[in-house]
Protein backbone atom coordinates (compact mmCIF):
# COMPACT_ATOMS: atom_id res chain seq x y z
CA UNK A 1 0.00 0.00 0.00
CA UNK A 2 2.81 2.82 0.96
CA UNK A 3 4.55 1.40 -2.30
CA UNK A 4 1.42 2.11 -4.47
CA UNK A 5 1.53 5.89 -2.58
CA UNK A 6 4.82 6.68 -3.51
CA UNK A 7 4.30 5.65 -7.27
CA UNK A 8 4.59 9.28 -9.68
CA UNK A 9 0.67 9.82 -9.94
CA UNK A 10 0.13 9.46 -6.62
CA UNK A 11 2.95 12.14 -5.55
CA UNK A 12 1.70 14.14 -7.92
CA UNK A 13 -1.56 14.72 -6.46
CA UNK A 14 -0.47 15.13 -3.22
CA UNK A 15 2.08 18.22 -3.93
CA UNK A 16 -0.62 19.61 -6.12
CA UNK A 17 -3.13 19.42 -2.93
CA UNK A 18 -0.62 20.66 -0.74
CA UNK A 19 0.39 23.40 -2.89
CA UNK A 20 -3.37 24.52 -3.45
CA UNK A 21 -4.33 23.99 0.01
CA UNK A 22 -1.35 26.35 1.26
CA UNK A 23 -2.86 29.11 -0.11
CA UNK A 24 -3.57 31.56 2.29
CA UNK A 25 -7.11 33.41 1.30
CA UNK A 26 -7.79 34.32 4.94
CA UNK A 27 -4.21 36.47 4.52
CA UNK A 28 -4.57 37.58 1.39
CA UNK A 29 -8.44 38.81 1.57
CA UNK A 30 -7.42 40.56 4.51
CA UNK A 31 -5.42 42.56 3.25
CA UNK A 32 -6.99 43.22 0.22
CA UNK A 33 -9.84 44.19 2.07
CA UNK A 34 -8.25 47.02 4.14
CA UNK A 35 -8.29 44.53 7.24
CA UNK A 36 -4.30 44.42 7.40
CA UNK A 37 -2.31 41.43 8.51
CA UNK A 38 -4.75 38.82 10.19
CA UNK A 39 -2.00 37.33 11.79
CA UNK A 40 -1.63 40.03 13.96
CA UNK A 41 -5.26 40.06 15.30
CA UNK A 42 -7.11 37.85 17.36
CA UNK A 43 -5.99 34.63 17.85
CA UNK A 44 -3.20 35.09 14.82
CA UNK A 45 -5.15 32.45 12.93
CA UNK A 46 -5.56 32.81 8.67
CA UNK A 47 -9.05 31.03 8.81
CA UNK A 48 -12.37 32.55 8.51
CA UNK A 49 -13.05 32.62 11.86
CA UNK A 50 -10.14 34.89 12.86
CA UNK A 51 -10.92 36.72 9.95
CA UNK A 52 -14.72 37.26 11.55
CA UNK A 53 -13.48 38.91 14.46
CA UNK A 54 -12.07 42.02 12.19
CA UNK A 55 -15.83 42.80 12.47
CA UNK A 56 -15.42 42.46 8.60
CA UNK A 57 -18.43 39.37 8.22
CA UNK A 58 -17.63 39.45 4.08
CA UNK A 59 -14.54 39.16 3.96
CA UNK A 60 -15.17 36.48 6.63
CA UNK A 61 -17.24 34.63 4.45
CA UNK A 62 -15.10 35.06 1.10
CA UNK A 63 -12.33 33.59 3.35
CA UNK A 64 -14.57 30.81 4.36
CA UNK A 65 -15.87 29.60 0.51
CA UNK A 66 -12.26 30.17 -0.85
CA UNK A 67 -11.13 27.84 1.88
CA UNK A 68 -13.33 25.07 1.06
CA UNK A 69 -13.51 25.64 -2.58
CA UNK A 70 -9.74 24.63 -2.35
CA UNK A 71 -10.06 21.51 -0.15
CA UNK A 72 -12.71 20.37 -2.95
CA UNK A 73 -11.07 21.26 -5.45
CA UNK A 74 -8.50 19.57 -4.83
CA UNK A 75 -9.68 15.81 -4.56
CA UNK A 76 -11.60 16.32 -7.54
CA UNK A 77 -8.48 17.37 -9.54
CA UNK A 78 -7.46 13.77 -9.08
CA UNK A 79 -10.58 12.37 -11.40
CA UNK A 80 -8.27 14.58 -13.85
CA UNK A 81 -4.87 13.10 -13.39
CA UNK A 82 -5.64 9.42 -11.88
CA UNK A 83 -6.91 6.72 -14.81
CA UNK A 84 -7.76 4.49 -11.71
CA UNK A 85 -7.38 3.81 -7.83
CA UNK A 86 -9.75 6.91 -7.93
CA UNK A 87 -10.77 6.91 -4.28
CA UNK A 88 -7.48 6.26 -2.88
CA UNK A 89 -6.04 8.95 -4.75
CA UNK A 90 -8.87 11.42 -3.35
CA UNK A 91 -8.04 10.31 -0.19
CA UNK A 92 -4.79 11.42 -0.68
CA UNK A 93 -5.75 14.45 -1.35
CA UNK A 94 -7.74 15.24 1.11
CA UNK A 95 -5.11 14.87 3.42
CA UNK A 96 -2.67 16.25 1.78
CA UNK A 97 -4.67 19.86 1.07
CA UNK A 98 -6.04 19.96 4.88
CA UNK A 99 -2.06 19.96 5.64
CA UNK A 100 -1.06 22.74 3.35
CA UNK A 101 -3.67 24.54 4.75
CA UNK A 102 -2.55 24.29 8.27
CA UNK A 103 0.97 23.87 7.68
CA UNK A 104 1.73 25.97 4.42
CA UNK A 105 5.82 26.39 3.19
CA UNK A 106 4.90 30.25 2.63
CA UNK A 107 4.28 30.94 6.09
CA UNK A 108 7.36 29.35 7.43
CA UNK A 109 4.58 26.46 8.22
CA UNK A 110 2.27 28.37 10.20
CA UNK A 111 -1.34 28.27 8.91
CA UNK A 112 -4.90 27.39 9.96
CA UNK A 113 -6.78 24.92 11.23
CA UNK A 114 -8.06 23.28 8.45
CA UNK A 115 -12.08 23.12 9.09
CA UNK A 116 -13.23 24.98 6.29
CA UNK A 117 -10.65 23.50 3.53
CA UNK A 118 -11.51 19.85 5.68
CA UNK A 119 -15.41 20.65 5.21
CA UNK A 120 -14.75 21.10 1.53
CA UNK A 121 -12.50 18.06 1.03
CA UNK A 122 -15.31 15.96 2.35
CA UNK A 123 -17.72 17.44 0.29
CA UNK A 124 -15.86 16.35 -2.53
CA UNK A 125 -15.16 12.18 -1.05
CA UNK A 126 -18.89 12.52 -0.32
CA UNK A 127 -21.32 14.99 -0.34
CA UNK A 128 -23.70 13.94 2.13
CA UNK A 129 -21.19 13.65 4.52
CA UNK A 130 -19.91 16.89 3.31
CA UNK A 131 -23.52 18.41 3.55
CA UNK A 132 -23.92 16.93 7.00
CA UNK A 133 -21.04 17.90 8.94
CA UNK A 134 -21.51 21.44 6.93
CA UNK A 135 -25.39 21.14 9.11
CA UNK A 136 -23.70 19.95 12.16
CA UNK A 137 -21.10 22.21 12.27
CA UNK A 138 -23.84 25.47 11.63
CA UNK A 139 -26.16 24.24 13.89
CA UNK A 140 -23.53 23.71 17.04
CA UNK A 141 -21.78 27.04 16.40
CA UNK A 142 -25.06 28.89 15.68
CA UNK A 143 -26.51 27.62 19.33
CA UNK A 144 -23.41 27.39 21.03
CA UNK A 145 -22.36 30.77 19.65
CA UNK A 146 -18.44 29.02 19.57
CA UNK A 147 -16.32 28.10 16.40
CA UNK A 148 -14.77 25.40 17.83
CA UNK A 149 -17.58 23.96 19.28
CA UNK A 150 -19.44 23.35 15.56
CA UNK A 151 -16.07 22.44 13.82
CA UNK A 152 -14.95 20.05 16.31
CA UNK A 153 -18.45 18.62 16.59
CA UNK A 154 -18.44 18.10 12.95
CA UNK A 155 -15.49 16.17 12.56
CA UNK A 156 -16.41 14.03 15.23
CA UNK A 157 -19.43 13.05 13.33
CA UNK A 158 -17.38 12.93 10.17
CA UNK A 159 -15.69 8.99 10.36
CA UNK A 160 -18.99 7.36 11.90
CA UNK A 161 -21.40 8.60 8.66
CA UNK A 162 -18.60 8.19 6.17
CA UNK A 163 -18.76 4.61 5.70
CA UNK A 164 -22.79 4.33 5.39
CA UNK A 165 -23.62 7.40 3.45
CA UNK A 166 -20.41 6.55 1.04
CA UNK A 167 -21.80 2.89 1.01
CA UNK A 168 -18.08 1.72 1.37
CA UNK A 169 -16.60 -0.50 3.72
CA UNK A 170 -15.28 1.30 7.12
CA UNK A 171 -11.58 0.23 6.01
CA UNK A 172 -12.28 2.29 2.57
CA UNK A 173 -9.95 5.00 1.25
CA UNK A 174 -12.64 7.38 1.50
CA UNK A 175 -12.94 6.02 5.47
CA UNK A 176 -9.71 6.38 6.42
CA UNK A 177 -9.03 9.63 5.01
CA UNK A 178 -11.59 10.93 6.64
CA UNK A 179 -10.63 9.87 10.42
CA UNK A 180 -7.15 11.05 9.49
CA UNK A 181 -8.92 14.58 8.63
CA UNK A 182 -10.68 14.46 12.07
CA UNK A 183 -7.34 13.42 14.36
CA UNK A 184 -5.68 16.52 12.92
CA UNK A 185 -8.52 19.22 13.23
CA UNK A 186 -8.86 17.44 17.14
CA UNK A 187 -5.10 18.34 17.15
CA UNK A 188 -4.77 21.52 15.71
CA UNK A 189 -8.33 22.61 18.42
CA UNK A 190 -5.83 20.95 21.79
CA UNK A 191 -5.73 24.53 22.74
CA UNK A 192 -9.64 25.62 22.03
CA UNK A 193 -10.60 21.89 23.76
CA UNK A 194 -8.59 23.15 27.08
CA UNK A 195 -10.86 26.64 26.98
CA UNK A 196 -13.42 24.70 26.17
CA UNK A 197 -13.42 22.50 29.26
CA UNK A 198 -12.63 25.36 31.30
CA UNK A 199 -15.28 27.40 30.07
CA UNK A 200 -12.28 29.81 28.28
CA UNK A 201 -12.90 29.48 24.67
CA UNK A 202 -14.02 32.75 22.67
CA UNK A 203 -17.47 33.32 21.45
CA UNK A 204 -18.39 34.66 18.18
CA UNK A 205 -21.50 36.29 16.69
CA UNK A 206 -22.75 34.46 13.74
CA UNK A 207 -27.06 36.00 13.65
CA UNK A 208 -27.31 38.64 11.91
CA UNK A 209 -27.77 42.10 12.97
CA UNK A 210 -31.15 43.31 14.10
CA UNK A 211 -33.21 45.24 11.17
CA UNK A 212 -34.49 48.79 12.82
CA UNK A 213 -37.38 50.11 11.62
CA UNK A 214 -37.60 53.33 9.22
CA UNK A 215 -39.35 56.42 10.10
CA UNK A 216 -41.68 56.96 7.31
Amino acid sequence: MIHHLLTPPFLLCAGIAYLLGSIPFGLLISHVGGAGDIRKIGSGNIGATNVLRTGRKGLAAATLLLDGLKGALAVLVVHLLLDGSIQTGMAVAAVCVVIGHCFPVWLGFRGGKGVATGLGALFALCWPVGIACCLVWLAVAKLSHISSAGALAAFAVAPFIMAPLSEQPVHSPLSIATLILTLIILLRHTSNIRRLLTGRESRINIDPPPQTKQEI
